[in-house]
C-alpha cells in the first residue's frame, strides 16, 4: 500500500456535547441551561455558523498568479525559452460582491441559530410544565384512590350493618378500580413527560426524579399591540429579511460575472540564436459575445423575487401564529380563573357534602360517585387549562424569540 494512502484525509469531527442532569429535583432554569448547552440541533446550527465564517475567508481570497514556461526547439543553438507570469485581475466588483454575499449568508446562519435557541427554549418550557402538570395529575389520581378506598370501606360497613344493598359495595369497588386505572395512566404520563423533557438535552434516560415549580403561577398576558411591535424583531422574520438581502447579493455576484476578467502577463524571452533577451508584457480579456452569464443572472433575480414572496408569507404566518397563541393564552387564563373562582370550590363542596351525607345515611352511593366524578373532572380540567396556558406562553416566546419570564420567576414548590 502506498504511504500516502495510510494518512486519513479527514479525522472524526468533534461530537456534540452531552449533558446528564443530577437525580435532584429539576428547576426550569436548570433545564434550560442543560438544553441550551447540549441540544444537538443547537450544536448543529452553531457548526453551520462556523462553516459560513470560513466562506467569508474564502470569498476574500484573490485569484492566484500563474507561472508558465515555454521552450521552442530542442537544439540549444536555436532554442527559444519564454518564462511568463500571468495574473488574473477581477473586474466588475466580483470580489466585493462575493464577500457581501458570504457575509449575508453568515448573518442568515446567525439568525437561524437565534431562532433555534428560541425554539429550544419554548420546547423546554413546554416540556417542563408538562412534567409539572403530569405530577399534579398523578397526585390528584392518588388522592382520588384514597377517597375511593374510603368510600368503598364506608359502603362495606353499611352493607354489613344491613343499611344498604350489596350492590352499593360493588359499585364502590368498580369506581375504585376505575380510579386506579386513572392513577396508572397518570403515572405513565409522568414517565413520558420526563423522557420528553430530558430529550431536549440529548438524554434518553432521565435521571431527575421530579421537577420543581409552581404550575399555578400563570404566565402574564401582554397587550397584543406590544406583541405585534416585538414581532418585527422575531428571529424567523429577520432571517427571512436577511434571505432577501442574501439573494440580492448573489444576484450582484452573477451580474459582476458578466464582466470578463483581465489577465496581465509579464515575463522574459531568451533567443539563443540571436543571443538576445526580450521582455514580454501582455494583456488579455475575453470578449463577452456569446456567454454574458445572462442565464445565471436571471435565475438569481427570480430567486430574489422568491425570497420577497417568502418574506411576505413569513410575516403573515408569524402574525397568525402569534394571534392564535395569544387567544389560546387568553382563553386558558380565563378558564383557569373561572375554575378557581366558581367550579372547583363548588365541585369540592358538593363532594364533601355527598360523602358526609352518605356516611350518615342521607345519600345513596350513586350520588357520592357523581359528586366524586364531577370533582375529579373539574380538577383535571383545571390542570389541562394550566398546561394550555404554559404551552401558549411558550409558543409566544418561540415566535418572538424572547426569553420566557417563566424561566426567571418560576418559584419552587415543595413536594407534597
Amino acid at each position: 500500500m502506498a504511504a500516502w494512502a495510510q494518512i486519513p484525509l479527514t479525522g472524526p469531527g468533534p461530537s456534540s456535547p452531552r449533558a446528564s442532569e443530577s437525580a435532584a429535583p429539576l428547576t426550569l432554569n436548570a433545564a434550560l441551561e442543560l438544553a441550551l448547552g447540549a441540544n444537538p440541533d443547537l450544536s448543529a446550527a452553531g457548526r453551520e455558523l462556523e462553516a459560513l465564517d470560513a466562506t467569508i475567508t474564502q470569498a476574500q481570497a484573490r485569484p492566484n498568479p500563474e507561472l508558465s514556461a515555454l521552450i521552442e526547439d530542442t537544439r540549444r543553438e536555436t532554442r527559444t525559452t519564454t518564462l511568463q507570469l500571468n495574473q488574473p485581475i477581477e473586474l466588475g466588483g466580483k470580489r466585493g460582491a462575493r464577500i457581501e454575499a458570504a457575509e449575508r449568508g453568515r448573518d442568515a446562519a446567525s439568525l437561524e441559530l437565534d431562532a433555534k435557541r428560541a425554539e429550544i427554549r419554548a420546547a423546554v418550557t413546554a416540556a417542563f410544565f408538562d412534567v409539572l402538570i403530569a405530577q399534579e395529575r398523578l397526585r390528584l389520581a392518588q388522592a382520588s384512590v384514597e377517597l375511593a378506598q374510603r368510600a368503598t370501606g364506608a359502603a362495606s360497613r353499611r352493607v354489613i350493618a344491613g343499611k344498604v344493598s350489596p350492590v352499593e359495595e360493588t359499585r364502590a369497588r368498580v369506581a375504585e378500580a376505575a380510579v386506579r386505572v386513572e392513577q396508572a395512566q397518570a403515572a405513565s404520563e409522568v414517565t413520558t413527560a420526563r423522557r420528553r423533557l430530558a430529550a431536549t438535552w440529548g438524554n434518553s434516560s432521565p435521571r431527575f426524579e421530579r421537577t420543581e415549580g409552581d404550575p399555578e403561577a400563570l404566565p402574564p398576558l401582554p397587550a397584543m399591540a406590544d406583541l405585534n411591535a416585538r414581532l418585527a424583531t422575531a428571529p424567523n422574520l429577520l432571517r427571512a429579511r436577511i434571505e432577501v438581502d442574501r439573494r440580492q447579493s448573489l444576484a450582484e455576484v452573477e451580474r459582476s460575472r458578466s464582466v470578463p476578467d483581465m489577465i496581465v502577463s509579464l515575463g522574459g524571452k531568451r533567443i539563443e540564436e540571436l543571443d538576445l533577451n526580450q521582455a514580454i508584457l501582455g494583456v488579455s480579456i475575453p470578449i463577452p459575445i456569446f456567454d454574458r452569464n445572462q442565464g445565471n443572472l436571471l435565475e438569481a433575480l427570480r430567486r430574489t423575487d422568491k425570497a420577497h414572496d417568502e418574506l411576505s408569507a413569513t410575516e403573515i404566518r408569524l402574525s397568525n401564529e402569534l394571534a392564535l397563541a395569544y387567544e389560546r393564552l387568553n382563553l386558558a387564563r380565563q378558564e383557569v380563573a373561572s375554575l378557581q373562582r366558581d367550579i372547583l370550590p363548588g365541585a369540592q363542596s358538593a363532594y364533601d357534602a355527598a360523602t358526609k351525607g352518605f356516611e350518615l345515611g342521607k345519600f345513596s352511593f350513586l350520588e357520592v360517585l357523581d359528586a366524586q366524578r364531577t370533582s375529579f373532572q373539574a380538577k383535571s380540567q383545571y390542570l389541562r387549562a394550566l398546561a394550555e396556558a404554559h404551552r401558549s406562553a411558550a409558543e409566544i416566546d418561540r415566535i418572538l424569540g424572547t426569553v420566557s419570564t417563566q424561566s426567571i420567576t418560576a418559584p419552587a414548590a415543595t413536594q407534597q
